[in-house]
Formats: C-alpha cells, sequence, structure tokens
C-alpha cells in the first residue's frame, strides 16, 4: 500500500527557476527510502512540498491515498516532517512543546506519557525537559524534534537530513527507531547527504540531480555490485 505517492511533481519559483521537474516516486508501507542529491538538487523543495508547507502548481501528491492539495489536514495528520532546521517555539520548556504537538495530533494521555519516556530516556532527554527550548544545544533541540515527530506514531514521517547535529549515539538510535516505525507498517522518506547511511539504512534509493530523478528503486538495483558512493558519483557526471 502506498503511503506517499508524487505524480508530475515539478516546482517552479518566481524568475522561472524550475527546481524539480516532473518527479514521479512512490513510497510503500514498510520502506525506508533514501532521497539523494547535491545540494540545491530540488530535495528540499520536494519535502516541503509533501509536508504541504511549499505550495505547487504542476503535478499530484498523496499521502495515505489523500491529495494533499484536496485534503491538507487528513494528509497531515498522519505525517511527521522534521526540516534540517527545525523551527521550535524557543519560550516553552521541551515537555511543554512536546504536549502541544500531542494535543494537536490528538494523542491520549496515557500513548503520550509512555511515548514521551520512551524517547526523551533514550536520547538523555529527561532530565532537560522542564527548560526551555532557547536554552538547548543544537543537538539537544534536534531530539526534542525527532521525539516529537514519534510520538503519534505518523503513517509518513518525512525528515531532511535528519543525522546532521546528532551524535554518533543519538544518530544510532534515530535509525533503530526509524527501523521499528516502518516494522510496525509506517513508511520513512527522507533525504541525507550521508551515503553510508543510505545504503545500511535504505530498503530503496532515488537520485535526484537538477530538480530531475536519474535513478530509483531497490538500494540492490541502484547500485549494483558497487557502493552506493561510487554509483552515485557515476550518476551524477554522466547524467548532465
Amino acid at each position: 500500500m502506498s503511503m506517499l505517492k508524487i505524480k508530475n511533481f515539478s516546482k517552479v519559483y518566481k524568475g522561472g527557476k524550475r527546481a524539480v521537474d516532473k518527479l514521479n516516486l512512490t513510497v510503500e508501507a514498510g520502506d525506508i527510502y533514501g532521497f539523494i542529491g547535491h545540494n540545491g538538487a530540488g530535495k528540499t523543495t520536494t519535502l516541503r512540498a509533501i509536508a504541504g508547507v511549499l505550495d505547487f502548481e504542476e503535478g499530484e501528491i498523496f499521502v495515505d491515498q489523500k491529495s494533499i492539495h484536496e485534503n491538507p489536514i487528513a494528509c497531515k495528520q498522519v505525517m511527521a516532517y522534521i526540516p534540517d532546521n527545525p523551527d521550535l517555539y524557543e519560550h516553552l520548556s521541551g515537555i511543554q512543546y512536546l504536549n502541544f504537538i500531542a494535543d494537536l495530533f490528538q494523542v491520549d494521555k496515557k500513548q503520550r506519557s509512555e511515548q514521551i519516556s520512551k524517547y526523551a530516556d533514550a536520547f538523555e532527554l529527561t532530565k532537560n525537559l522542564g527548560d526551555a527550548i532557547g536554552s538547548y544545544s543544537h543537538g539537544m533541540k534536534q531530539k526534542l524534534a525527532v521525539i516529537s515527530a514519534l510520538i503519534h506514531k505518523p503513517k509518513l514521517m518525512l525528515l531532511d537530513e535528519p543525522f546532521v547535529g546528532l551524535d554518533p549515539k543519538a544518530a544510532h538510535l534515530l535509525k533503530g527507531f526509524m527501523a521499528e516505525l516502518c516494522k510496525e507498517g509506517s513508511a520513512i522518506f527522507f533525504s541525507t547527504h550521508v551515503l553510508e547511511v543510505a545504503e545500511k539504512l535504505c530498503n530503496k534509493i532515488a537520485v535526484i540531480k537538477g530538480g530531475k530523478l536519474i535513478a530509483d528503486g531497490t538500494t540492490e538495483e541502484v547500485k549494483g555490485n558497487q557502493s552506493l558512493e561510487e554509483v552515485f558519483m557515476e550518476l551524477i557526471e554522466d547524467f548532465k
């Protein structure tokens, strides 16, 4: 069952810059789908359009079989989006922010308590939940954003460079939680520059260059007998 279907999606910015050009992708339940490409390739534009924070005129995006154009609220109710630089409400404490997110997604008291406890303990953030987010380090803010995305058990999780700013232990934990979520039938679509992570973690890969999809499929299909880094460099060089 597809959790995300992108059909002929294009995004043209003012001035005529075509950031994404006729992108077609399908992410199924259970997929950990890596979206790779250089800076400016169109990854963040695509993720923001899926999340419903960037408007677009060409093509269509479906989340859990629903159109982001026609049913934006229904789509947003079943997904979580972590941008590369999360904007959090810095005047709130960590726990106030997590409760605010849980309220938005109508997470009952028992589930939210269990989820917050589980993830805050794992990310060693429990003792800081009473502190103002403005006092958090970049890494702590990233961890809080990850926890807020996980507590409502989204059917689709979107992450833009999720491992930037996380220490090795937190990055390892996040990979485990991503795999756990997908085993329960959710799907994850994330951009990354860390090709070794994508190669080990993802069952599917898409490569984008200059707004155009230049390769996609299972990780094995995309990389063949080479490393993902070797294939990526070859694809980027060949596709001019």
